[in-house]
């Protein structure tokens, strides 16, 4: 209700006089799900009450703001940060109040129109599923609770790749504690395979690996790579060059059992599964599988359900916090949803497709689409996706069972995510 003038001049009145580094920090983190970032110097920039009244109620900031002019007389510095500290608590429960979490059992919205959605449209959504997709299990969230969902979404069924933003969301409690040093080379953590890995090879270091630029170009012991592609061995330096191989993947994932001292399904069982209430996680069901005579890292692949795979999408939606609990850090959340390759850096090249960068094992949009900037996706063969739209407060659980001898290919996956933007009707 308050011009953006006057908001601008409240704003920029108290940068004149108060030290707002500290209170500048916090709102950083306030507006941190919604992955848009600005530049702060000593006055705020035009943006930023833009980004803030997304999550703060405007009228009460306004009021706040023009107090602490009015009063600014009687006012003590410190006494404005307190004013403007408790707007940064204002806003951080502003924010938490916007996501739900589910307890045992994920909750409905009533109706889709209550979140803004056309409800035509999303049937429209649901025809194209069944007449040109092989969806086993489909989860559409928005601010915590199912805006619609499709087929099985308990049956348990293959994550083929998806494993690999699963491990990396694993990495985050240990690279914090220093467990996990992500500078560390192969030839410190002693790390070797099948007829040797070359001298130079040995100098690619954990974070190379997540990122998938190790300049290893070893046979793994899954398929799924394109190693007839791929550079000659020992001809470039690891860290300078990014080539998707499910060897990087796999050594990653054994790096983690060593170092952490936690079988793979274990530690994700106690440090993901339990503290965000998985419903349908199984250990016993859990099993690497791999060809040893090709490479001694197997494949970690896990079984989720597509609800339970939801949950961890809203998990990262959250920056890493389940209902108050830090389950993944915040900051490791932000780092690894990043881009570390722009799209026209992903090799092999027909993992190309413009609108896709890489980050650590997860996918980040870097594509026009303004309501898709700053979503990050995991993407896994044969159909297995989830999405976080934060832009939207969503996320996308979507699974095709494999055994079923089923597929959903990339591209149409895709026109569904869009179909499912188009029917949001109300801002």
């Amino acid at each position: 209700d308050h011009s953006l003038d006057e908001w601008n001049t409240n704003t920029s009145y108290c940068c004149h006089i108060l030290n707002f580094e500290t209170f500048v920090q916090n709102m950083k983190i306030a507006v941190m799900s919604y992955r848009e970032w600005f530049t702060f110097e000593s006055y705020w920039q035009p943006e930023m009450p833009i980004l803030i009244g997304r999550v703060l109620n405007f009228n009460i900031a306004f009021k706040l703001m023009t107090s602490a002019k009015k009063y600014s007389c009687c006012f003590k510095p410190i006494s404005l940060f307190a004013i403007l500290f408790f707007i940064f608590i204002i806003t951080i429960q502003a924010q938490q109040k916007q996501l739900f979490f589910p307890g045992t059992e994920w909750k409905l919205h009533d109706s889709v129109q209550l979140p803004g959605y056309d409800s035509k449209k999303i049937d429209n959504i649901v025809r194209y599923i069944v007449d040109s997709m092989n969806t086993t299990g489909l989860v559409v969230a928005v601010d915590g609770k199912i805006l619609f969902d499709f087929g099985d979404t308990q049956e348990l069924s293959y994550l083929a790749s998806c494993r690999k933003s699963v491990l990396s969301m694993m990495y985050g409690k240990y690279v914090a504690n220093g467990t996990i040093k992500l500078d560390m080379t192969l030839e410190e953590l002693k790390i070797d395979d099948i007829n040797g890995l070359l001298p130079a090879e040995k100098q690619a270091t954990i974070r190379d690996l997540v990122t998938a630029r190790s300049g290893i170009y070893h046979p793994s012991s899954n398929g799924g790579n394109e190693l007839q592609n791929a550079p000659a061995r020992g001809s470039v330096k690891p860290g300078s060059f990014c080539f998707y191989n499910n060897w990087d993947f796999n050594a990653a994932g054994a790096i983690f059992e060593k170092l952490t001292h936690k079988p793979i399904y274990e530690a994700f069982e106690q440090d993901i599964a339990v503290p965000i209430g998985m419903q349908d996680y199984r250990i016993s069901e859990q099993k690497k599988t791999g060809d040893t005579t090709k490479s001694d890292f197997l494949a970690y692949h896990f079984l989720f359900s597509t609800r339970d795979m939801a949950r961890l999408g809203l998990l990262m939606l959250n920056n890493g916090n389940w209902d108050g609990k830090q389950v993944v850090p915040a900051d490791w959340v932000k780092l690894i949803t990043s881009v570390v390759t722009p799209p026209e850096g992903i090799n092999p090249p027909d993992l190309r497709d413009g609108d896709f960068g890489y980050g650590y094992m997860w996918w980040i949009w870097c594509s026009e689409n303004e309501i898709l900037k700053g979503s990050y996706w995991a993407r896994g063969s044969f159909g297995q996706f989830l999405v976080v739209i934060p832009k939207l407060n969503m996320v996308i659980s979507h699974k095709t069972k494999p055994d079923y001898g089923r597929s959903t290919s990339f591209s149409q996956f895709k026109k569904m995510v869009n179909m499912i933007i188009e029917s949001k009707s109300v801002n």
